[in-house]
């Protein structure tokens, strides 16, 4: 499972093919992350932990 911001979505999927894993998951966030402030970048953070905890326990 990774975690990354959406404008990388399409590089990551080629890569995980590429690389034999054409089903690994991704948790998406908004972007960017350089210029958040520091609500904005906890925001971003409680939201991958959510989408990756729904990844991880999915069934």
């Amino acid at each position: 499972m990774s975690i990354m911001t959406v404008p990388f979505v399409d590089a990551a999927e080629l890569m995980a093919r590429v690389q034999g894993v054409p089903a690994h998951p991704f948790a998406t966030i908004d972007h960017p992350i350089a210029s958040a402030d520091s609500e904005g970048l906890e925001a971003r953070a409680r939201a991958a932990v959510e989408k990756a905890f729904a990844i991880l326990t999915a069934n």
